[in-house]
């Protein structure tokens, strides 16, 4: 398939699972960073993070056996500059579980402030120069990757309809990303409650760019949200949670990254034509989900 048609379908896809609903979103965090949009793909190599080390392999490779593209989970380049704008797609999360939009509006813009101010140093063209000078085609899906796990687990949560914390445990287990990441000692884990602890009305945090506002848990714990399910929580986020008593579950961040991203590939890929190549932390799982 072309490189174009990889990237416009990506797109097409996040848009279908956006907590928003399916309209013209753009993802800031998504974008080909180098490489002409008409070339041809076959063989890719995808990671979670690519950094010049591992476009270093992808030119050895290349050399060797041969490679198209590169793809990374996480945001590079321009990317990476301003990826903090998929953000505002956290204030309909919040105003689905009943926060009142205004409120939400608020707490959403002060935490994308605050990353914006954080990622304003970095040097964000690094790993996107090094793919220029070594002439790979190069490429990011963030966001479309993260609104598939995101749906997904909500739906599988909202099927089985788990009672205790130990139950959201299991059914994650179940899946091939986190049941491969617990034999490597990063399975998914109760880091506030029990495994016997009652689960109630769940609230799945896996999209938006990054961790949201840490004023929001007393908000939502007022709304009668119990349990937190996350790819990860930061140690002042876990603090502020742990003052309203929610429970929290940490699904994984690579795990998650990696179910996010298989998800998305079943579909771009539903005729199994691209041969991947794993790296850094990614695994090719395929899914039989038509959710």
């Amino acid at each position: 398939m072309r490189l174009s048609y990889l990237y416009n379908q990506a797109i097409k896809l996040g848009r279908f699972y956006d907590p928003r609903g399916n309209r013209p979103w753009k993802y800031a965090d998504t974008a080909i960073l180098f490489g002409r949009a008409d070339i041809e793909v076959k063989k890719i190599l995808v990671g979670i993070d690519i950094e010049v080390g591992e476009l270093l392999l992808a030119d050895r490779l290349r050399k060797s056996e041969g490679l198209d593209l590169v793809i990374s989970h996480h945001p590079e380049g321009r990317a990476l500059a301003h990826f903090y704008k998929v953000m505002r797609l956290q204030i309909d999360m919040l105003k689905r579980v009943g926060l009142n939009p205004d409120v939400a509006e608020q707490l959403v813009q002060e935490r994308y402030t605050e990353v914006q101010r954080k990622i304003l140093p970095q040097n964000h063209m690094r790993v996107a120069d090094a793919a220029r000078i070594l002439n790979m085609p190069f490429m990011c899906l963030h966001t479309p990757a993260d609104n598939h796990v995101s749906y997904f687990i909500q739906k599988l949560l909202d099927r089985n309809k788990p009672r205790t914390l130990g139950d959201i445990i299991d059914i994650l287990e179940s899946i091939p990303e986190y049941k491969y990441a617990k034999k490597n000692h990063s399975g998914p884990r109760i880091i506030l409650g029990s495994p016997r602890s009652c689960v109630g009305k769940v609230f799945v945090e896996m999209t938006g760019g990054t961790e949201g506002s840490k004023r929001v848990f007393d908000k939502l714990a007022k709304r009668g949200i119990r349990t937190l399910v996350s790819m990860h929580l930061s140690e002042e986020h876990f603090r502020k949670v742990r003052e309203v008593n929610i429970n929290v579950v940490i699904a994984g961040h690579i795990s998650s990254d990696t179910l996010g991203l298989n998800l998305l590939l079943d579909r771009l890929d539903r005729r199994n034509e691209l041969e991947v190549i794993n790296c850094s932390g990614f695994r090719r799982f395929r899914h039989n989900y038509h959710g």
